[in-house]
């Protein structure tokens, strides 16, 4: 069976391996180490790390292609729009000004505003193969057992977990509702006109709302039926130790968000890493 976004596929390797609290520790850790600094070395650092975690955790291209196409066109267009709204922004944070040509009035091409732009860029990007590793490497089973245990109420790890698992339910009957409008003459190729194809793009979105309606009464139901929520605790099939993996992983994380803070405060003095400044 093909894999689609967001599928939940077990595989034998470290990333898998590792409790999903784990998972969730080093993202935070990474990703806010990132967003932190603007330090281009320290990113470009990071964005390498990311791409071999992600190859690590043996994530197919077939399955993330379509969030990758996404993800380009968006820092294509934020790369875009940030230098028509702000295209001297740079120079501003780092106090000079190097011009390299002209498109006439103030959209002047400065190599401060490229480095900064650059290094936005590449935080995004960096932080998407993290996001990419811990959707689709950790069970939502054994991510909600795992937050549960540190303190968050069962309840909202419970909903958490219902939340990863619907998404490739909800991609499977986007795709499914499509072909069956598509087999009632509904064209969404790119022959049809943009507002004709947004319209049709409409008819699939309205009964796969009501088909996501749907689907939650039915969980809703078969949860009280149930008697989910009557205890204060509740005992995880999924649940999983943290072992030495986990131990050695969670210290990597917080290892590399240590590091963006010194980098910050002790190297640069600064949020922003400025080569212009002669020292």
């Amino acid at each position: 069976m093909k894999a689609k976004l967001f599928d939940y596929i077990e595989r034998d390797n470290f990333i898998y391996r590792l409790s999903g609290l784990t998972k969730l520790i080093c993202f935070f850790c990474m990703t806010f180490a990132v967003m932190f600094s603007y330090d281009i070395r320290f990113i470009a650092g990071v964005l390498v790390c990311s791409f071999i975690l992600i190859r690590k955790a043996d994530i197919r291209f077939s399955q993330i292609k379509l969030m990758l196409i996404y993800v380009a066109v968006f820092l294509g267009l934020n790369f875009v729009l940030t230098f028509l709204f702000s295209p001297l922004y740079g120079t501003e944070i780092y106090g000079s000004r190097h011009d390299l040509f002209s498109f006439g009035g103030r959209y002047v091409v400065t190599q401060e505003q490229l480095l900064y732009q650059i290094t936005k860029t590449l935080k995004y990007a960096s932080v998407v193969p993290l996001g990419i590793i811990f959707f689709l490497s950790t069970n939502p089973s054994e991510f909600a057992a795992s937050v549960n245990r540190i303190g968050l109420p069962y309840k909202a790890a419970y909903a958490f977990s219902l939340t990863l698992r619907y998404f490739p339910d909800l991609i499977r009957d986007y795709e499914n509702i499509a072909a069956a409008q598509q087999t009632r003459g509904l064209d969404l190729s790119k022959k049809e006109k943009p507002f004709k194809r947004i319209k049709n793009i409409m008819n699939i979105f309205v009964p796969l709302v009501f088909s996501t309606l749907d689907r939650i009464d039915t969980i809703s139901n078969t949860m009280d039926l149930r008697g989910f929520g009557k205890g204060k605790k509740r005992t995880w099939y999924a649940a999983r130790p943290l072992k030495k993996g986990d131990i050695i992983s969670i210290v990597f994380g917080a290892a590399v968000l240590v590091l963006s803070l010194c980098i910050s405060v002790f190297i640069n003095q600064s949020r922003f890493f400025n080569p212009f400044v002669k020292g």
